[in-house]
């Protein structure tokens, strides 16, 4: 009973943080305002003045010269008149903020981020692209164990009965990292569903792949028994945050179900099963669970770019690391207990 109601006041105190995200304290500034609203007139902020501001806000050229627009690798970004005078407005305003001994506050839902090469929040980037890395590197090690490490049977295949469910997996893993790593290098509209559509598939995946392993359900018709209903519902969520309504709070529901049921499964599996490396186990679940908890102690980013999130996907890099090395047990332990019982 005191988990159940734990994770119920998680779930809602997430979904009231959600809920007001675009009611933050630095666009209610009416200085920020009317800084915001003099940039898209002038063109300016203070001295520095923005060449793509001759545009229209639907991007179309306003007899500008090609040598006048941004470099190419800030339009990829999508950096146009309005997050520029955002953008230095929000500066300015905090340092304004900081000589009267004021804190940060947040603008439009996020926290006064400073940009590097264009790059909305580096760190996070930087991180997201280590954990994609890691997880390269826990494929790849686990892929060379199962076919040249480890004996295989006639067919050349692996005897690890989940070896394609853990490849999916991977695959999974990097392209959620992936879309991770472009969300933080610049937050509109089709990265944030993309990075949220990869996390949602990926945590339904992760499920399945949880459900199946641990009953050691190895028949092919069971287990399209059970990832077929999990498989419909997180489709037809994907589609629905992505062609109906990006609904945060309902989102963060299904995420943090999902999530929770998994680690569960992981944790009673880990305590009533004699497997050798469940130790590894046992790591990276309160491991994930204490990083969870970065996720709801919000704080500022310390010098403008290290924040609450970005220390998340740092905890998430070595626990990466361990579970891969959990899976390479995993194969290297059923291979063997199967090579048994065929003698």
């Amino acid at each position: 009973m005191m988990i159940d109601h734990y994770w119920i006041a998680f779930i809602m105190v997430v979904s009231w943080l959600l809920g007001v995200l675009d009611a933050s304290a630095g666009d209610a500034d009416l200085q920020y305002r009317a800084c915001v609203k003099n940039c898209e007139e002038t063109g300016c902020v203070g001295q520095r003045c923005f060449p793509q501001c001759k545009f229209s806000m639907e991007g179309v050229s306003i007899d500008v010269p090609w040598y006048m627009r941004e470099p190419l690798y800030l339009q990829w970004k999508q950096w146009d008149c309005q997050s520029d005078c955002r953008y230095y407005c929000m500066l300015d305003r905090e340092k304004e903020r900081e000589a009267f001994g004021h804190g940060p506050v947040k603008y439009h839902g996020k926290w006064p981020f400073k940009r590097v090469y264009g790059i909305q929040e580096p760190v996070s980037v930087a991180f997201s692209a280590l954990n994609l890395a890691i997880h390269f590197h826990g494929w790849l090690s686990f892929f060379i164990l199962l076919y040249y490490k480890l004996p295989l049977n006639k067919d050349k295949k692996a005897y690890y009965e989940y070896a394609s469910l853990w490849h999916i997996y991977g695959f999974l893993s990097m392209n959620s990292w992936f879309w991770s790593a472009v969300f933080h290098s610049r937050d509109v509209d089709l990265t944030e569903k993309l990075d949220y559509s990869s996390v949602v598939a990926l945590l339904g995946y992760s499920l399945i792949l949880a459900i199946l392993r641990i009953f050691n359900v190895r028949n092919e018709a069971a287990r399209v028994m059970v990832a077929a209903p999990l498989l419909a519902f997180v489709t037809t969520h994907i589609m629905y945050l992505n062609f109906y309504k990006l609904d945060y709070g309902w989102n963060m529901k299904v995420c943090v179900v999902m999530a929770v049921a998994q680690l569960l499964l992981w944790v009673i599996w880990g305590g009533v099963s004699r497997h050798p490396s469940r130790q590894k186990l046992w790591v990276v679940v309160v491991g994930g669970g204490l990083a969870m908890l970065l996720e709801i102690y919000d704080f500022p980013p310390y010098k403008g770019f290290l924040d609450a999130h970005a220390l998340w996907h740092a905890t998430t890099i070595p626990l990466t690391y361990i579970w891969w090395s959990f899976i390479r047990d995993d194969a290297e332990f059923l291979t063997a207990n199967l090579l048994k019982k065929a003698k």
